[in-house]
């Protein structure tokens, strides 16, 4: 359950430190005090949307810390997900909101995104405000109801994983059709890219090779000649000794000398490998010149050549290799074309068994669905009876409609409130008061079922007045008894059943504008509930009933 809550900086509240206790919390005060805020403030470090707009004016960032105790299983699991320690049964989350829009959350310590904190937060409270009762009046909404009821996500994500396969399927299907249409004109698209390519015979590394030969016959000429001059140097001309021939007879000298001094038989032996490795370089400058002057390689065939190549990467891909790959591509797409009404064949018996199992896993869903949603119609008509409308009749309205992600059911609740009065969609006729009935008997219906520990109910009693009011304030005591509480209202009657009472108050010092929060003792309770029952003027009368609504409620039996 939440046990503290600290805001600073939020709106009109500088500084508040707040320790709720289990049991049912109650928050009143004016309207515009800041009561809203502190909800707000609950929001942002679930992880709702909020913006730098709540920042106190004249401050440069807001922040909220939250401390909860006894976590249910299934935040245990959240945290474990994402690698967040976990300190026994206790968590602290804080979230900065600061002037430049950027978001700073932290659960235990650790830093996290805001989406990893709503996912936290979706276990740690739950929040039932103005707007959920106007949720009711989408129906789009109400098939959410019936799931959580039902317990069916598994048979949920166990349907969509069909689902996407069948709507993967179906849209490759279209896609052969349209091939189909244009299988001729496609089929001689194909045939001609790739006899261009095959004719062409193209080579990983051709492109680089001509070119260095290109620039190998464009310097012929002085190739040519330096490989003559090269040769005469090292061989001779028959007027010259060559550099071989000259070493040659160096080495004589030094083996006459060596047959004197055998230390010098190192500078013999060096020789005799200088004299090879220079023979084998003029033998490769000869066989160069050879390769480079073969009549087979001339400077128009390597032209003709590189145009080729050239024509081919405009259309098909830069270098060699993608051209190829474009051509292996080419004839799997001509093999497929060609052999399409066999694929078209393969993918509609495919599609046709997809289609049957996911009629099945959306007939389970379906009927967790109905049956769920006997049991829910029958306990919310028991808590509306309990609300003061003894006469409502609500039922779960199914229809099917075309696929979706969650099913072929489309969920609509049906409502009366008073005997005689035709029963309708709820988004039809449903008044202020009769909505926020309908969303508390839900409520407390689907709060058997969920492990959130703590609820708040934010001016949940809108249009609620009278008899009806007291019976609000007793379903959220006796809701209390099995979870923390906590109800923003402006009804005496609710706030006459607190556990803990919050008084939220506005001062204005003339300077700045602050709220403060104050747990109320039994005194000031009396009048707190004497002023939401008489306004600004306070009377012995007022007094005496509010003393009279805490006195009833504290004796109650539940």
């Amino acid at each position: 359950m939440l046990t503290g809550l600290k805001i600073e900086n939020v709106a009109v509240i500088q500084h508040s430190d707040i320790t709720f206790n289990d049991g049912l919390n109650i928050l009143t005060g004016e309207t515009g005090a800041g009561k809203s805020i502190i909800i707000d403030a609950i929001n942002a470090v679930l992880g709702e949307r909020t913006s730098k707009d709540v920042i106190r004016t004249g401050c440069d960032r807001a922040k909220v810390t939250a401390c909860f105790e006894g976590i249910s299983d299934e935040v245990v699991e959240a945290l474990e997900k994402f690698d967040i320690d976990i300190d026994g049964d206790s968590l602290l989350i804080s979230r900065i909101i600061s002037e430049s829009g950027k978001n700073s959350c932290k659960v235990n310590g650790c830093p996290v995104t805001v989406s990893v904190l709503r996912e936290i937060g979706r276990g740690l409270i739950s929040i039932c405000g103005q707007h959920d009762s106007q949720f009711l009046l989408n129906k789009e909404h109400h098939i959410g109801f019936i799931d959580a009821m039902a317990d069916c996500e598994e048979l949920i994500e166990d349907y969509r994983e069909v689902f996407y396969k069948v709507k993967a399927a179906r849209k490759k299907l279209a896609a052969l059709m349209k091939n189909e249409d244009d299988k001729e004109r496609r089929l001689d698209i194909l045939r001609y890219q790739i006899d261009e390519i095959s004719q062409a015979q193209i080579k990983v590394g051709e492109r680089e090779e001509l070119l260095k030969r290109k620039k190998t016959l464009q310097n012929l000429e002085k190739i040519t000649s330096n490989v003559r001059n090269a040769d005469i140097l090292l061989n001779g001309d028959g007027n010259v000794d060559g550099i071989v021939s000259q070493l040659q007879s160096l080495l004589r000298c030094v083996d006459e000398i060596a047959k004197f001094s055998p230390d010098i038989e190192s500078i013999s032996n060096g020789l005799n490998d200088i004299i090879y490795t220079v023979a084998d370089y003029g033998s490769e400058i000869t066989t160069y010149s050879d390769y480079a002057t073969d009549d087979c390689y001339d400077i128009n065939t390597i032209e003709a050549r590189l145009d080729v190549i050239y024509r081919l990467s405009k259309k098909y891909g830069a270098t060699e290799e993608e051209i190829l790959d474009f051509l292996a591509k080419a004839e799997a797409e001509y093999e497929a074309t060609a052999n399409n009404e066999e694929y078209i064949a393969e993918l509609e018996n495919e599609l046709y068994e997809l289609e049957d199992e996911l009629f099945k896993r959306a007939c389970y869903i379906s009927d967790a669905r109905k049956s769920a949603a006997v049991d829910f119609q029958n306990r919310v008509k028991r808590e509306l009876c309990y609300l003061d409308m003894p006469s409502a009749d609500f039922t779960v309205d199914f229809s099917e409609v075309p696929a979706t992600d969650r099913g072929f059911d489309s969920v609509e609740f049906i409502f009366s409130a008073n005997p005689g009065q035709e029963a309708k969609p709820l988004v039809k006729i449903a008044s202020g008061g009769e909505l926020s009935r309908v969303m508390l008997a839900i409520r407390c219906v689907l709060s058997d079922i969920d492990s959130i520990p703590t609820m708040i109910f934010d001016e949940i009693d809108t249009g609620v007045s009278g008899k009806a009011a007291h019976k609000i304030a007793v379903k959220m005591k006796e809701l209390s008894k099995f979870k923390q509480v906590l109800c923003v209202t402006h009804l005496a009657q609710i706030a006459a059943y607190a556990d803990n009472h919050f008084y939220i108050d506005k001062k204005n010092d003339g300077v700045s504008v602050k709220t403060e929060v104050t747990l109320l003792e039994r005194e000031g309770r009396v009048q707190e509930i004497a002023r939401i029952i008489g306004g600004e003027i306070i009377t012995a009368a007022t007094l005496e009933s509010a003393r009279e609504l805490i006195e009833f409620a504290d004796a109650e039996i539940y």
